[in-house]
C-alpha cells in the first residue's frame, strides 16, 4: 500500500538525518523522486512540485546579510548596539535578546551564529550566568523566527497557502514574538534577579566602545557552525576574552595595572571589511530597512532582496563577493526537499489517509495537543523546518468540526516547532554549547537539555491552551 511505504519512508528520511550528518532536503527529495514513481507521477511531474519562490526568497535574503557581513554594516550595528549597556549589568541579557530579535526580524538567519561568541564572553565579563545568557540569545532569535521576511514564515505561508489556509504574517510574528518572550522573561525571574546588584569598582567592565571593541566577521555559510573545543574554557571575568570564532571575535578590555579595564588594540585578526566606505554602510541599511517596509507592503521579499543584492554588489563587486558565502544552500535544499516530499504525499493520499486514522481520536482537541508535543519533541532533536512541514499537513485535516481556526493551529504549531531550537541538538543551542565559557561543559550541556525537556513540556499546553480559549 502506498500510504503504509510514504509513512515509513518519511519515518526513515527524518530518523536517519538525526542520526547521521545527512541533509535531510536531499533525502526527502530522494523519498519525493521514488514515491512518485510509485505513485505514477513521472520526474517531471515531480519536478513541477519543487517551490522555486522559495529558491529566490533564500538566495536573495542570506546574500543581501552575506554582503552587510561583509561590508561591515553589521559590525557597526554590533558595536553601537554595545555602547548602550555601559555599567547597566542588569541589561545585557535583554540586549542581546532584542539585537538577536532585530537581526533575525530582518531576516538574517546566522543572528545566533553571529551573537553566542560575543553573548558569552559578555556572561563571563558582567558575571552573568551562561545559562541565562544562552538562553536569552536563543529566545531573543526565535522570537523573531517567524518575522514576514524569514525562510520559516515564508515555508510555513507555503505550506499553509497548499492548505488553502490564509496565515496573517501579522499574527504568526506576534504569537511566536509573545511565547519566546514569557520564557524569556520568567528564566530571567529565576536567575537574572542578583544582576540588579552592580559589580564591584575594581571588576566592573569597562563600557564597550567602538575604541576597544572589535567586531570581526568570519566567511562561514549558513550551516556552519564553530569547531567544538573540547577542553573546559575558564569561567569570564574582567577581561575574559573569546575563543576565536568563524563567525564572530570581540577583542575585549584586559586589565591594567590600576585594577580597571584597559583597551586592547585590535589584532592581526580584525576584519578589514570594517574600513569600507560609509557610502556601503548606508545604502546597505537603507536596503534592509527596504525590505522590512517592502514586506510590510506586501511585496514579494525574495525578489525585492535578490535585486537589492545585486545593485550592492555592482557597486562594490570585489568587496561584496564575499557574500556568496552565506547563501544558504544547505536551508535551500533542506526547505525544497521537504517541500517537494510532502506535496508527494497530499497527491498519492497519504496525508488524508493519516487525517483520517487520527480523525478516531475522541476529540479534535485533544489530536491537535498530540500533534504539538509530537512536534516540540520531534524539532527538538531534528529540524524545525522539517518538522513544520510534517506536521501542518497531519493536523489541518483534523478540523473539520470548526472548533479551533485552522490558522491558529498553523501558528502554534510553527511556533512549537520554532521554540524548542534552545535545544543543544540544534543549530543555535550548538553554538551557545561551543562558546559557553564555563568549567564543565557537560553539566552546562545537561542544563540545557533540562530546560528543553521543560520548553517541550510547557510550550505546546500553553499553545494549545490559548486556542482552546481563543478559538
Amino acid at each position: 500500500m502506498i500510504e503504509a511505504a510514504s509513512i515509513v519512508s518519511l519515518l526513515l528520511v527524518f530518523g536517519i538525518a538525526t542520526v547521521l550528518p545527512v541533509n535531510m532536503g536531499v533525502l526527502a527529495l530522494t523519498a519525493a523522486l521514488l514515491l512518485g514513481a510509485a505513485s505514477g507521477l513521472s520526474s517531471e511531474d515531480v519536478f513541477a512540485l519543487v517551490p522555486g519562490q522559495v529558491f529566490v526568497l533564500v538566495v536573495g535574503i542570506t546574500l543581501l546579510f552575506g554582503i552587510a557581513r561583509v561590508n561591515g554594516t553589521m559590525a557597526l550595528f554590533l558595536r553601537v548596539s554595545l555602547r548602550l549597556v555601559g555599567h547597566r549589568r542588569w541589561a545585557v541579557p535583554w540586549l542581546v535578546f532584542l539585537v538577536a530579535g532585530v537581526l533575525m526580524s530582518f531576516g538574517f538567519v546566522l543572528a545566533v551564529g553571529v551573537l553566542a561568541p560575543m553573548a558569552m564572553s559578555l556572561a563571563g565579563r558582567y558575571r552573568i550566568r551562561p545559562l541565562l545568557m544562552a538562553m536569552m540569545v536563543s529566545h531573543g532569535a526565535l522570537a523573531a523566527s517567524l518575522s514576514p521576511v524569514t525562510v520559516y514564515a515564508a515555508f510555513t505561508r507555503q505550506v499553509g497557502d497548499k492548505a488553502g489556509v490564509d496565515v496573517g504574517s501579522g499574527r504568526m510574528f506576534a504569537a511566536c514574538f509573545l511565547a519566546n518572550l514569557v520564557f524569556a522573561a520568567v528564566i530571567y525571574l529565576l536567575w537574572g534577579r542578583e544582576l540588579r546588584v552592580p559589580l564591584p569598582r575594581t571588576t566592573v567592565p569597562a563600557p564597550a566602545s567602538a575604541e576597544h571593541t572589535t567586531v570581526t566577521d568570519g566567511t562561514a555559510g549558513a550551516t556552519a557552525l564553530p569547531a567544538p573545543d573540547a577542553r573546559p574554557r575558564p569561567r569570564g571575568g574582567p577581561g575574559a576574552r573569546t575563543r576565536t570564532q568563524p563567525e564572530l571575535l570581540v577583542d575585549e578590555a584586559q586589565p591594567s595595572s590600576s585594577g580597571t579595564t584597559a583597551p586592547v588594540a585590535p589584532g592581526p585578526a580584525a576584519d578589514t571589511a570594517q574600513d569600507g566606505p560609509v557610502i556601503l554602510r548606508a545604502l546597505t541599511l537603507l536596503a534592509v530597512v527596504g525590505l522590512v517596509a517592502g514586506a510590510a507592503l506586501g511585496v514579494d521579499v525574495g525578489v525585492m532582496a535578490l535585486v537589492e543584492s545585486v545593485l550592492l554588489l555592482l557597486l562594490s563587486p570585489r568587496r561584496h563577493a564575499e557574500g556568496f558565502k552565506d547563501i544558504g544552500w544547505s536551508v535551500l535544499l533542506l526547505i525544497s526537499g521537504m517541500l517537494t516530499l510532502m506535496a508527494v504525499l497530499t497527491s498519492n493520499g497519504t496525508v488524508d489517509f493519516v487525517a483520517e486514522a487520527a480523525g478516531g481520536l475522541p476529540s479534535p482537541g485533544l489530536a491537535i495537543l498530540l500533534v504539538l508535543l509530537i512536534a516540540a519533541v520531534l524539532s527538538a532533536v531534528g529540524s524545525s523546518v522539517a518538522t513544520i512541514g510534517i506536521a501542518l499537513p497531519l493536523a489541518l485535516p483534523l478540523l473539520g468540526d470548526g472548533t479551533m481556526s485552522a490558522a491558529g493551529v498553523v501558528i502554534a504549531i510553527s511556533t512549537c516547532s520554532l521554540i524548542v531550537d534552545v535545544s543543544p541538538f540544534s543549530t543555535n543551542g550548538a553554538l551557545v554549547l561551543t562558546n559557553a565559557q564555563v568549567d564543565d561543559r557537560r553539566r552546562f550541556q545537561n542544563q540545557m537539555l533540562a530546560y528543553t525537556a521543560v520548553v517541550c513540556a510547557v510550550a505546546p499546553l500553553l499553545l494549545w491552551t490559548v486556542l482552546e480559549t481563543v478559538g
